[in-house]
């Protein structure tokens, strides 16, 4: 007899070579590679949905997805095992575990992290890491970064067609670290974010980073 059940997995990647997270149809995507190692591993068609969504090219250290299976997971590190086996070398799930049936991946999360890194001399070894080759004023751009803090409407960071009933997000940290020489990271956390929010806001404030604009 089946039984249904709902699991987590949270999931890693390098984003390098896909078209984003979400499944499109003329172009890989990471959930899509995700449905089709989890419908092998389990016999059955998988749907997954995961917490967010990242853009082309962009990475995750820790997302987290749902999905539900009418297998009963007795043995999750070997469905581990054999999920990883299918998928290629830049992508691993790392845990996979049950919970309840209407736990959300999407709508129970509490809040959402991104860092953004740049470099402004050219290294070889920077591949996760955007090159940027103007000199940054990272107090500047922190001066800049707090305006982003709070509960607000960021509607004019929102790319067009982004199909939210809402542009109002909170923002809990937005900060620029110098790491080690010519090399910067963008820490920001929210609720939520709207299409290209976190892209529009740190071009914003490199601008003021550079010189062009004040904070």
């Amino acid at each position: 007899m089946s039984v249904k059940m709902r699991l987590f997995i949270s999931l890693a990647y390098h984003g390098g070579n896909y078209s984003g997270w979400q499944r499109q149809i003329n172009a890989l995507s990471v959930q899509q590679l995700i449905e089709d190692a989890l419908s092998k591993a389990l016999g059955e068609q998988i749907s997954v949905t995961g917490a967010g969504r990242t853009d082309a090219g962009v990475s995750a250290s820790c997302l987290f997805a749902h999905f539900d299976t009418n297998n009963e997971i007795k043995e999750p590190k070997m469905v581990l095992y054999k999920i990883n086996a299918i998928l290629p070398s830049d992508i691993i799930v790392c845990q996979l575990f049950k919970v309840a049936d209407n736990a959300h991946a999407r709508f129970d999360a509490l809040s959402r992290s991104y860092v953004y890194k740049l470099h402004t001399v050219k290294d070889p070894f920077a591949n996760m890491s955007a090159y940027y080759k103007f000199q940054l004023d990272v107090d500047k751009m922190n001066e800049a970064a707090v305006y982003l803090l709070g509960e607000k409407d960021f509607s004019s960071l929102e790319k067009l067609g982004g199909g939210n009933n809402s542009s109002i997000c909170h923002v809990t940290e937005a900060r620029w670290e110098q790491t080690a020489p010519c090399h910067y990271a963008f820490h920001i956390t929210a609720n939520r974010f709207l299409r290209n929010m976190v892209r529009a806001a740190v071009g914003t404030i490199l601008e003021v980073g550079r010189g062009r604009h004040k904070p």
